[in-house]
């Protein structure tokens, strides 16, 4: 098989051609950036077919990289099993090394994932699942071979709706396709168990589609590996306790995606809702969202699983509208979802779509809808508030618009994450919310730590309010003084943001004044991976000392 002809000249993230040095003009991939030596490195063959790109995530059981298969001559998505704290590679070496008391666990869970990536092959032709084609062994572990799909997170798609959420006439054509796959995945064994707005992608053709599938074992706490809780969307289940995974699991997940859509945030954590099962929707979003939604989402949302809606069938059929209107309709569905104006809805938002826009929609809303609602919220177990409650007085349309004023909250001392305030769709609606990165000695990575608005504050509706996202501490590999002049090595060090002091040391004339000493001259030691701001002792000879009897001794730390 003839390998890439002009691979050093591609970037190794979107393999299009380098056209000005080492940062891709097309994805500003920099191709200079070093690959951790636990993964396959860039411009790895793999069967004689398959060129390994950049690492694109590593997930709980696998590491996910960008590929080239020389064979199709395409961009495809390559999986090795790398189950994280079990397995991972020793430098130099393609093999993969697996920890001693794991040793037994892995060749199972290596079969789970071949058993897992061979079934989803044979799926390939469902409209939810991105096709996978090919699944080897190599190297002491497993691969999986999807093709490349362009993308947005479900997440990210709903943020760049002005309020966060969307009607449910676009999220039916967006979440109701889904369901015939999750139904094939169910009947063939498999549960995803990691359903979420950022696993669900909307593609360049319109379809949404389920991504980040991963061995069964790495969906519960209880596992060897490692398991991510998706707050607001990881079942009762997963948590250590005496319930099991089924498809119901995926069912809770797959409502409160629906949840978050039509609603602007995530749902509880089922933990939290063992002690306080109450799933609150403002008034005036729940009376848009048609009263059997909302039924369908309570009997999906139950907190146990043997409460839940227990089959896609029965959820699907909860989901759609009365019977009378569903048997009526069910001639026309196919002329439904080709519509171009709701065609064009579904994909509003997507990177360089340009299509016009449709026609807004008019809301027909019953007088009795809000007792409807009521009614339905009381059987699913959905609380319908508006600030003061159920029933609160509506503004009259004849008052006019006014600019509404909030009260900046405190970001900073709740430990709040990005991800955290991304999916709190009121704050979003209030604020002009932006972000920036910042090392932090005092904030753990990834916890915001400043606002450029003081808490507490009142300001317009709209208001910009820049957070600061903690880096972590910054650290610099300390370089090796040894030997420089004082000046030299100070400058050297502060220049990396080091403070430095010094202590004097005997010098019987062997050595240059004012010079750092060569070994062991400097706390921490050279190449430590060291806190940038912290202080650097360095041992420095100070002037000869001469006596009537020179020293004989030579200095025993060099």
């Amino acid at each position: 098989m003839e390998i890439l002809k002009d691979i050093d000249n591609l970037c190794m993230n979107c393999f299009e051609e380098l056209t000005d040095g080492s940062v891709c003009k097309n994805c500003n991939y920099d191709n200079d950036s070093q690959t951790d030596m636990m993964y396959l490195q860039p411009k790895t063959v793999l069967n004689d077919r398959y060129v390994i790109g950049a690492v694109v995530t590593h997930e709980s059981d696998a590491v996910v990289y960008s590929a080239y298969d020389n064979q199709l001559n395409t961009v495809v998505n390559i999986r090795e099993f790398l189950p994280k704290g079990i397995a991972n590679r020793l430098e130099g070496n393609l093999d993969v090394h697996i920890r001693e008391r794991y040793k037994s666990n892995y060749e199972k869970y290596k079969a789970s994932f071949i058993n897992l990536w061979t079934t989803i092959i044979k799926m390939r032709n469902l409209s939810a699942v991105i096709p996978t084609f090919d699944v080897f062994e190599l190297n002491g572990t497993a691969y999986a071979v999807s093709e490349y799909m362009e993308s947005i997170p479900l997440r990210e798609f709903l943020l760049r709706n002005p309020d966060g959420n969307i009607l449910w006439d676009q999220a039916r054509l967006m979440f109701m396709p889904v369901l015939t796959t999750l139904e094939a995945l169910h009947s063939n064994g498999i549960i995803h168990g990691a359903i979420s707005p950022d696993n669900l992608v909307l593609c360049r053709d319109g379809k949404v589609r389920l991504k980040s599938f991963c061995i069964s074992e790495a969906n519960t706490s209880s596992s060897d590996l490692e398991f991510n809780v998706n707050e607001g969307y990881t079942a009762l289940e997963q948590y250590e306790n005496n319930h099991k995974m089924c498809p119901a699991t995926d069912i809770y997940a797959f409502s409160a995606c629906i949840f978050r859509a039509l609603v602007g945030q995530n749902p509880p954590d089922a933990k939290s809702r063992e002690t306080n099962d109450k799933l609150m929707i403002p008034n005036t979003i729940a009376e848009k969202i048609p009263t059997h939604i909302i039924k369908a989402l309570g009997g999906g949302l139950q907190i146990y699983p043997e409460k839940r809606t227990q089959s896609i069938d029965v959820f699907r059929e909860q989901l759609n509208v009365a019977p009378a209107v569903v048997a009526a309709a069910a001639q026309r569905t196919d002329v439904v979802e080709r519509d171009p104006v709701e065609e064009e809805e579904h994909y509003r938002g997507y990177p360089e779509y340009d299509a016009p826009k449709p026609k807004s929609r008019g809301l027909k809303v019953a007088v009795t809808v809000l007792v409807i609602l009521i009614i339905a919220a009381a059987i699913a177990g959905i609380y319908i508030v508006n600030n003061g409650g159920i029933g609160s007085k509506q503004e009259e349309t004849t008052v006019p618009p006014v600019m509404m004023t909030y009260s900046v909250p405190d970001f900073t001392t709740a430990g709040y994450t990005q991800s955290d305030i991304e999916n709190h769709g009121a704050w979003n609606k209030q604020f002009k919310i932006s972000y920036v990165a910042e090392y932090s000695k005092d904030a753990e990575e990834g916890i915001i730590f400043k606002q450029s608005v003081a808490a507490g504050e009142t300001v317009d509706e709209g208001t910009e309010i820049l957070l600061t996202v903690s880096k972590g501490v910054k650290t610099e590999q300390l370089p090796d003084v040894g030997g420089l002049s004082l000046d030299e090595a100070k400058k050297k060090l502060e220049d990396l943001g080091f403070t430095v002091s010094t202590v004097e040391i005997y010098n019987d004339g062997g050595h240059t004044e004012n010079t750092v000493k060569a070994n062991y001259g400097m706390a921490p030691a050279a190449g430590e991976a060291v806190a940038v701001g912290e202080e650097i002792i360095l041992q420095v000879y100070g002037e000869i000392v001469t006596t009537t009897q020179p020293s004989t001794t030579e200095d025993t730390n060099e």
